[in-house]
């Protein structure tokens, strides 16, 4: 589902509402006069239970992804400090050690800043620029392990940590990028709104009364909650991305070293 654009997925959602609705009433009008008080009673309490459960599914599933998004937000804030840090730290190195990392590293910041930019369904494509900046971090990670002034002391072991935060900060983002809302809990939700919109029309057809503008009105709330549920799940495709804006200032802010 994932691959299937938002407003795709919006779109079909609201015309299987709508096609529910109109079956659901089509068949509680047919059954209007073999219907008993009770049984209408039984309809509505039916009605109102899977209202009830629409909105848990609702609150839980907006919830789970709201979470998510925050937590990618996150991840690009610590991923930016990390390497913030390992750029000042890399000053405990000396003559060409210290400009040969600080060029990997601003290459590996740059590559990042880019990966930043690709769609998520673009796997290949993000594949391919983590594979280089992990190539890149091999390679400030030589020159730092061979060149650091007194190995094993407090200058080293401090670059060290610098250096270990950030792929660290790496593996938590990508790792945050790739977790989504469980698909089971999506199509559960879809199958519970197209239940409720049969249920509402039918109740209407029972009743004698076609879908009031009320029925049309929430169903149109729902898909728009949904549009922006699947929206928050999706953040390098969809209309709320997550702000990349401490990656990129931080790329400004670093100046080449001189070789």
């Amino acid at each position: 589902m994932y691959d299937i654009p938002t407003p795709l997925i919006a779109g079909g959602l609201l015309i299987a509402m709508l096609i529910a609705t109109w079956v659901g009433y089509r068949i509680g009008f047919r059954r209007q006069n073999i219907e008993t008080e009770q049984t209408r009673a039984q309809s509505t309490a039916v009605q109102g239970s899977l209202l009830g459960l629409l909105a848990l599914l609702l609150g839980f599933t907006f919830s789970l992804a709201l979470s998510r998004h925050d937590a990618r937000s996150g991840s690009v804030v610590a991923e930016a400090n990390a390497i913030g840090t390992a750029w000042l730290r890399l000053e405990f190195l000396e003559g060409a050690a210290k400009t040969q990392a600080k060029v990997g590293l601003l290459k590996y910041t740059r590559l990042r800043v880019e990966a930043g930019e690709v769609s998520a369904d673009q796997y290949r494509k993000r594949d391919a620029f983590t594979a280089s900046a992990e190539e890149t971090f091999a390679n400030v990670w030589s020159i730092a392990a061979a060149n650091a002034r007194d190995p094993g002391g407090p200058a080293a072991v401090s670059l060290t940590n610098a250096l270990n935060d950030m792929i660290d900060a790496l593996a938590s983002r990508n790792a945050a990028l790739d977790r989504h809302v469980p698909e089971i809990v999506l199509i559960m939700l879809f199958v519970t709104f197209i239940l409720s919109g049969a249920m509402l029309g039918f109740s209407s057809g029972v009743n004698g009364t076609k879908p009031a503008t009320p029925v049309y009105l929430m169903l149109t709330l729902i898909v728009l909650l949904v549009f922006l549920i699947v929206d928050l799940d999706r953040p390098r495709r969809g209309i709320i991305a997550v702000d990349r804006t401490p990656m990129a200032d931080l790329l400004a802010s670093f100046k080449a070293p001189v070789q």
